[in-house]
């Protein structure tokens, strides 16, 4: 009884502060350090001060998203469905579900690698490889999405099941340990006084940081075995069919969001690569920028989804709208000093990556009308995250197609053709707000008709 308690205490009777605050301090926390370890490839390319090195990693970046994609469709759907399963206190399908997640995960993970392989040219081309940065970006692509896809997949997908029974602090130091050996192995890799493989380089210590970070989740979970409800045996997998529709219920919209997510980066890169080979390496930094109040909320969504999976399914919802609304504030008050703080200085944020006169001009610019988008940004994840909890697919398949691949490329035609370049760069921002709004229609249709 009393391991029992010890695992529902977060869940069900500890404050709401300090349950949301031991769930969400750990998920920001690797977040931040995963966020990191994507900026230290640009970082440590961008040391070479070669803007089509930083082009290259920047058309594979579209490609890497897609990874996220393959890993949130059995990642979130699974931990989704395995929390729900802990509040109706059903155990054993708790095991079948984070059986089912795990090896779908490695079969699509698997099956992607070899599949980008196979169409690694036309890929390329369509992301924005122009001939003068197509091998760099192909040896890159090679290692990060090739090799470590597995790896990158897998990564993720453990940690999104080993939160959702509310070890937190466990998914943490996983994905802490591979952002970490990637910071360490970057310069190793990249930089001239070293092996000078340039952005191939950082491919390779992206891919084993990731396939490191994945043994170590693997290990946990066999010297776990007897405690923890992610079990991977296959044995479990014979009563898959049960469970399947859980998992994709919660999965495909986060999954079909970050797929889409590769089209509109793909299809924005495509759009500025009709410029110059600077505004395309600008880009790149300033999405990896854009990245820290974007995985900010990302962790602090990765650290409710358990919270409120759970007292839905138990039908404590008083509690779970609590920590609905303490997330948000956390995640929108956040954003807005990093709104501050971008506007502020934006030239000087892009020193920080390259020291070309050109990039730093175009990537200034960028990054002040980028930005603008995290305020909605902000709230509209973790309120798309609410929804995967609740298993509401209708709400959240619409809010992630909406914020990502329906309007995009339509904005990405009107907004260049009027404003230029600069007008591919305030898509972003139109087209969160246009989310959030349809979201929290969503949300005040479900308390009228539902009472939740």
């Amino acid at each position: 009884m009393k391991s029992r308690t010890d695992r529902t205490e977060v869940f069900e009777t500890m404050p709401i502060p300090r349950a949301v605050g031991r769930q969400i301090i750990p998920a920001i926390a690797s977040q931040m350090i995963a966020l990191v370890y994507n900026l230290a490839d640009t970082y440590f390319v961008g040391m070479l001060n070669d803007p089509k090195e930083t082009a290259a990693v920047t058309v594979v970046y579209s490609s890497f998203v897609m990874l996220t994609a393959i890993s949130n469709l059995f990642g979130v759907g699974g931990a989704s469905a395995l929390s729900r399963a802990l509040g109706k206190k059903s155990p054993e399908n708790a095991k079948g579900i984070a059986a089912l997640s795990f090896w779908g995960g490695l079969g699509a993970a698997v099956l992607f690698s070899l599949l980008f392989l196979a169409f690694a040219d036309p890929i390329l081309v369509l992301c924005g490889a122009e001939p003068e940065i197509f091998d760099t970006a192909y040896r890159y692509a090679l290692w990060v999405v090739v090799i470590g896809g597995p790896g990158t997949i897998l990564n993720t997908l453990l940690s999104n099941l080993v939160r959702a029974e509310g070890k937190a602090a466990a998914a943490a130091a996983g994905v802490s340990l591979g952002g970490l050996l990637n910071i360490v192995l970057d310069p190793f890799f990249v930089l001239p006084r070293f092996l000078g493989l340039g952005a191939a380089g950082a491919g390779i210590a992206t891919a084993f940081s990731n396939l490191a970070a994945a043994l170590y989740f693997l290990i946990y979970i066999v010297w776990k075995r007897k405690k923890t409800m992610v079990n991977i045996s296959p044995a479990r997998l014979r009563h898959a069919g049960r469970y399947l529709k859980a998992i994709l219920t919660s999965g495909f919209p986060s999954a079909v969001q970050y797929a889409l997510t590769v089209v509109a980066i793909g299809a924005q890169s495509k759009f500025v690569s009709r410029y110059t080979t600077e505004a395309v390496a600008a880009l790149g930094i300033v999405k990896k920028l854009d990245q820290l109040p974007l995985y900010f909320s990302i962790g602090v969504s990765n650290g409710l989804l358990p919270l409120l999976a759970y007292n839905y399914s138990a039908g404590n919802q008083e509690r779970r709208r609590g920590i609905f609304r303490l997330g948000c504030g956390v995640s929108l008050g956040f954003s807005l000093l990093c709104l501050v703080v971008y506007e502020s200085l934006a030239p000087w944020l892009v020193t920080l990556f390259i020291s070309d006169s050109a990039t730093i001009r175009y990537g200034a610019g960028f990054l002040r009308c980028m930005v603008t988008a995290m305020p909605m940004m902000s709230v509209c994840y973790p309120m798309i995250i609410q929804f995967q909890a609740m298993g509401k697919f209708k709400a959240s398949m619409v809010c992630s197609v909406l914020r990502k691949g329906v309007l995009d490329i339509p904005l990405l035609f009107l907004m260049n053709s009027l404003f230029g370049l600069y007008g591919c760069m305030w898509v972003q921002p139109i087209v969160d707000t246009v989310s959030l709004a349809a979201a929290g229609c969503f949300y005040r249709n479900m308390r009228k008709t539902e009472g939740i």
